[in-house]
């Protein structure tokens, strides 16, 4: 028989972080999963929420319920933490490629080849963790995380940050990949921190060959991991007149190889066609995708993690932000890495979004709220970390307690999210995460 163990006395849970109730009230609450809520509150128990809503109303459940508790008030705004959908934090020292603009990917790819190839090398770990560092700065909790080289793996892990390191798998013939890389891919990923999440990332329809993106989704989906992929990012992706649909039985090693024959199709329906989009699955950059790819994308329920400062600086043309919008594409935000970034503040991003949106006539006035969304909720259901016990990109209930702190004035619930979205970079004056406090802006 198991006895019941005894109960703590009430002062040793009153001091027990795990039980110790933090309300955060502000001018305003942001849920995203829920109506903003003007002078709110958000009552965080250990690592979760535990009520969201009007600040009379949580203090009073909190008193009614013989609870004891601490405020703080922050006079501006309180959101869900940003969820970065996309990045290389490993990249963080290879800024001086991004000091210029290109004239598309190949350029841009051949400037970032000569510094990441440079005869003394890179600590990869030290840069990742300063991008997390710097991600945390600016209101990012959780992050899709590329990595390239073993060293950079661990970033999210040590930064205590939510999200998915995906490990990349670049540049592998079907030779190559049958005479080995096939196995070693699968060893890496046993040799990955299992927390906050693994996943891969087959690179890009341009630098694998069929062998690798048919087998990578595979190895991924037996493990219950995801994938991420970088598409429609390079010119030569978009779809053309390829005179019917004889690709499909086309004996080509590779997507290049299919251009090379004067086949159009796109990479998206290339991909598709390989098995590798699903809701397991978010893309990286969708820059060149027709009203068949987005379709596709929208079928398949796979997000698009959009970056358009990245777009700008590589000299790639604007994603079709307001098609995305109009025909309910799934959509997250990503920065990109600072290799192709002014920096990773992801409001920045949001900002160039909703400046492309307006350009190409999306006039809804539900603008703001889808684009603040997609920088939290949107990024969340990207990586499949928006349900569940470890669910963010929300102010809820239950979820963890991933809280970023904005100074913007507070005047009406709809001018002060059009102030986040259009000019909320550079404002997150304070970052937890789980609970716990990260980051504070020194007062000024």
């Amino acid at each position: 028989m198991i006895e019941n163990p005894p109960k703590p006395a009430a002062n040793q849970l009153e001091n027990d972080p795990e039980t110790q109730i933090r309300v955060y009230s502000a001018g305003l609450v942001m849920p995203v999963t829920g109506p903003r809520i003007v002078d709110g509150a958000v009552a965080v128990r250990g690592r979760r929420i535990l009520h969201v809503g009007d600040r009379r109303w949580v203090l009073g459940q909190l008193a009614e319920a013989g609870r004891p508790y601490s405020e703080q008030h922050w006079p501006g705004v309180i959101t869900p933490g940003l969820v970065n959908a996309h990045t290389h934090l490993q990249y963080t020292d290879m800024g001086e490629v991004a000091q210029r603009t290109y004239a598309g990917f190949d350029d841009w790819g051949d400037a970032f080849d000569i510094v990441y190839e440079r005869e003394q090398g890179h600590d990869w770990a030290s840069a990742s963790a300063r991008g997390a560092r710097d991600s945390i700065s600016h209101g990012v909790t959780s992050a899709a995380d590329v990595v390239t080289d073993i060293a950079a793996i661990s970033a999210l892990h040590d930064a205590r940050m939510h999200g998915i390191a995906y490990w990349e798998v670049y540049g592998m013939s079907n030779e190559s990949w049958r005479a080995g890389a096939r196995e070693a891919v699968v060893e890496q990923l046993e040799r990955m921190p299992t927390s906050p999440g693994v996943g891969v990332s087959p690179h890009a329809p341009y630098s694998l060959e069929v062998q690798p993106l048919l087998e990578v989704p595979d190895i991924v989906r037996e493990r219950g991991m995801r994938l991420h992929i970088h598409l429609a990012e390079a010119h030569m992706e978009r779809e053309h007149d390829d005179g019917g649909e004889l690709w499909r039985e086309a004996d080509a090693a590779s997507f290049r190889a299919l251009r090379s024959q004067g086949v159009g199709v796109s990479s998206t329906q290339f991909v598709d066609h390989l098995g590798v989009l699903g809701p397991d699955c978010h893309i990286a950059h969708g820059v060149y995708v027709s009203a068949l790819d987005r379709a596709l994308l929208r079928a398949r329920s796979t997000s698009v993690a959009l970056c358009p400062r990245s777009n700008a600086i590589i000299g790639l043309d604007e994603p079709p932000v307001a098609a995305y919008l109009m025909e309910g594409n799934l959509i997250s935000v990503g920065t990109d890495s600072l290799a192709s970034s002014p920096s990773l503040d992801l409001l920045d991003d949001v900002s160039a979004l909703h400046r492309i949106a307006v350009g190409q006539g999306y006039a809804a006035r539900d603008l703001h709220a889808r684009l603040f969304s997609a920088a939290t909720l949107g990024g969340a259901t990207a990586l499949g970390i928006s349900m569940g016990k470890k669910r963010v990109g929300q102010l809820a209930v239950g979820a963890l307690a991933d809280l970023a702190f904005f100074d913007v004035p507070v005047t009406t619930p709809d001018d002060t999210l059009a102030h986040l979205v259009e000019a909320g970079a550079g404002t997150c004056a304070r970052t937890i995460i789980a609970g716990e406090l990260r980051h504070e802006r020194a007062a000024s």
